[in-house]
């Protein structure tokens, strides 16, 4: 039986086709502005026995499509946990929210937290920033490698932490700096958010986000733990989803 999963989030779709325990083939477009036609354009030549979708726009598409739906929570923590059995915890940074997933060793979960009420570490915070110091965002991660520590951003409100890199910029402090302090902004706001549902490694890391290296490296000396990145993080929401049309 062939299930068909679809993450529609604010910033990008996913699709898996999953056999049984076999990942067949996985795609992805952009959300723009019109969501459905970015689902169908994925779904054509696509064939499948059962159906499931997860996501900001998953009612939508159930609408159209049929199929069942589920959270964010339930897909990313399926998908982690088909991938890594012993996965204990999972972070999820995607383009506009932030969510930390606790499971007990049975693999359901018992605890999350979830931020999705600003851009203040997310996804779409990295890339204004990105933007505002003139760097690609493919590129972005790997610059703020570079940069030294000693200099923090005070503010997660992505127009103040603007604000202060710009301030930061006149005053002559190198750009890795910033940009180092300003994926560390990010760093402390998600480990927050995974201590407050009790971190129990492995952790992990889910969304379009875990690509970043610098946000890797800096997440696991936060933690003190490495984390573990799926060969396509950002396929995790919709592997469940498939996970979910198959049970």
């Amino acid at each position: 039986m062939i299930a068909a999963g679809i993450d529609i989030g604010s910033r990008s779709i996913e699709l898996v086709l999953l056999d049984g325990d076999r990942i067949l083939d996985v795609r992805r477009q952009d959300t723009t502005f019109d969501p459905l036609r970015q689902c169908q354009r994925l779904l054509e030549g696509v064939s499948w026995d059962t159906l499931a979708a997860t996501g900001y726009g998953r009612k939508l598409f159930s609408e159209r499509w049929g199929g069942d739906t589920l959270t964010e929570i339930r897909a990313h923590a399926a998908g982690a946990r088909f991938l890594h059995p012993e996965a204990r915890t999972v972070l999820d940074i995607g383009g506009q929210d932030t969510k930390a997933v606790a499971m007990n060793e049975a693999g359901r979960v018992v605890k999350f937290e979830m931020n999705d009420r600003c851009a203040a570490g997310t996804g779409k915070f990295l890339e204004f920033m990105a933007t505002g110091l003139q760097i690609p965002l493919a590129e972005f991660g790997t610059y703020a490698l570079s940069g030294a520590r000693g200099v923090e951003i005070s503010s997660m409100c992505t127009v103040f932490a603007e604000t202060e890199a710009t301030s930061l910029m006149a005053r002559g402090v190198p750009g890795p700096d910033i940009a180092r302090a300003l994926h560390m902004s990010i760093v402390t706001r998600s480990a927050s958010m995974l201590r407050r549902v009790g971190v129990v490694p492995p952790v992990v890391f889910t969304g379009g986000v875990a690509r970043n290296p610098c946000v890797v490296a800096l997440m696991g000396q936060i933690l003190d733990c490495p984390l573990v990145v799926p060969e396509n993080p950002d396929h995790v929401g919709a592997l469940g989803a498939a996970l979910h049309a198959l049970s």
